[in-house]
């Protein structure tokens, strides 16, 4: 029997770490995994329990984004197949945003495409030295329409632009400069790092903590309604059948120049 592609554990203080656990492709999400960590974050919700929520990669990585294998599939997909996997993608990120408990992300190493939308969307982030980050999809033509209202309320609308327009890969220094993350702690050191953090959070009253997060979420620029993640997730969907999005997957499956690039 293979092993859960999202693991859950909560220990004696409340404290429910949930781990991305699929090493082997940089724990790159695909549908089971997305399904698996929505059913996660709705029971978490749910449990009175639970004071925090960490959110971490197994493995080297943190989280390369989506599977490349999962994006072929898609490719042959049907149109309300394509949205089907959208609106899940979006409503995963959405969920993690508007959870009503502390996150924290805890980065290591490659942090790509959809793993940027888990830090973004985390109340918290913290990485250690080697971390490194790219919100990568429009190399590949399409959109991060998924997490971009995450994007922009973790670094802004003048980093988002820079960031997304050109998918530039940036360091923990970085990252932590713009915004993304709050922490930066040496390698090896995720566990130390977030334990005075933790502590924090133990300290504050759950219910007010609870009401302080809706509230900023009620009130920050960046709430998702209903509609936008319906038009998040269209977008995301449709990306996938223009010229661009059809040049750009095949150019990345065949390791080649996508044409809208002219190299000398």
């Amino acid at each position: 029997m293979s092993e859960p592609v999202v693991l859950k554990e909560i220990n004696d203080d409340g404290i429910a770490t949930v781990t991305l656990n699929r090493p082997e492709v940089f724990n790159g999400y695909n549908e089971e995994l997305l399904t698996d960590l929505a059913a996660g974050l709705e029971e978490i919700e749910a449990d009175e329990s639970i004071r925090a929520v960490i959110i971490r990669g197994a493995g080297k990585h943190f989280s390369a984004g989506a599977d490349v294998n999962w994006f072929k599939v898609l490719a042959a997909a049907s149109d309300a197949e394509k949205k089907r996997a959208a609106d899940l993608s979006t409503g995963v990120m959405r969920k993690l945003f508007t959870l009503a408990k502390p996150t924290i992300a805890l980065v290591q190493n490659a942090c790509f495409g959809g793993g940027v939308g888990y830090v973004a969307g985390c109340d918290i982030a913290i990485a250690s030295e080697d971390a490194k980050f790219a919100i990568t999809e429009v190399r590949v033509g399409i959109t991060p329409a998924p997490i971009l209202p995450q994007v922009i309320s973790a670094i802004g609308m003048r980093q988002a632009r820079r960031y997304t327009l050109t998918a530039e890969t940036f360091d923990v220094h970085e990252a932590k400069k713009i915004g993304l993350i709050h922490e930066i702690c040496p390698v090896g050191g995720l566990d130390e790092a977030v334990e005075p953090v933790i502590d924090a959070i133990l300290k504050s009253a759950p219910g007010a903590v609870r009401d302080t997060k809706n509230l900023i979420n009620d009130i920050g620029t960046s709430a998702i309604t209903d509609d936008l993640a319906d038009r998040l997730a269209s977008i995301s969907a449709g990306g996938r059948n223009t010229p661009e999005g059809l040049e750009g997957f095949s150019a990345f499956l065949e390791k080649r120049t996508p044409n809208w690039y002219k190299s000398e």
